[in-house]
């Protein structure tokens, strides 16, 4: 079975040799070897993780917010994380950032997002005009715009950000939490297609039973995630 993934650390990332790894990539690969299935993950983009499955290209996506639109076009399981949105900022953000409304109301400041992706669609609600967001297809091009001061933030999940730092210290920058009182942490959920009920079914028995565990703790503990986080999506 195929596993659609993006270069996403600390969720999804190919380690010093090479091997794919992360903590919804190790997620997944626990969910193939308990259906018994071969395990075959296949990098893409954003854009592409949701066609790609009414296309059949692959049986399941990496973590992905599971917004009302796009439970029009596929079906999500059981939650496998909950974690705030954040900025990616250069070290010792310049413009004091804080949120979305302060990137609104700073007048020039600029953000950027992944195409169609969450915090794509926050930054509008919160009064971002588009001419000062910069649209991205992957992590790495938004980060490097934020690197070489073309864009002022990069707005993702706050775990990403620190994965990607951990990775990339070298690059000068930080991660400023967007503020639980503006915008809650946000369930993410793996995402098969609409015709795959069964299979959606046969995944939520498997992680119901997992999440939450000693093993699964430990698992996840090595890319950063507390056991409050853990206690958000084990309930």
């Amino acid at each position: 079975m195929k596993f659609a993934y993006l270069i996403e650390p600390p969720f999804n990332f190919r380690d010093a040799d090479d091997a794919v790894t992360g903590h919804d990539v190790e997620i997944a690969r626990h969910v193939f070897g308990a259906l018994g299935e071969s395990f075959e993950p296949v990098e893409t983009e954003f854009a592409q993780l949701l066609p790609g499955l009414a296309t059949g290209d692959w049986h399941m996506t990496t973590g992905l917010f599971a917004t009302e639109e796009r439970r029009l076009t596929a079906l999500f399981t059981r939650p496998i994380w909950a974690l705030p949105d954040g900025f990616l900022v250069r070290r010792g953000n310049p413009l004091a950032l804080t949120g979305y409304r302060s990137v609104a109301q700073h007048g020039t400041a600029t953000l950027a997002v992944i195409r169609d992706q969450f915090q794509h669609r926050s930054a509008v609600e919160f009064g971002l005009p588009e001419h000062r967001l910069k649209i991205f297809e992957t992590y790495t091009e938004a980060a490097t715009a934020v690197r070489d001061g073309t864009a002022d933030a990069y707005a993702s999940v706050a775990r990403a950000h620190a994965g990607f730092i951990a990775q990339n210290r070298c690059w000068n920058l930080e991660t400023v939490e967007v503020p639980h009182f503006e915008k809650p942490p946000a369930f993410g959920a793996f995402a098969v297609s609409l015709q795959e009920t069964a299979l959606r079914d046969r995944i939520d028995a498997i992680l119901r039973g997992w999440l939450g565990s000693t093993a699964h703790r430990r698992m996840a503990a090595r890319y950063g995630f507390s056991d409050a986080e853990i206690d958000l999506i084990a309930a």
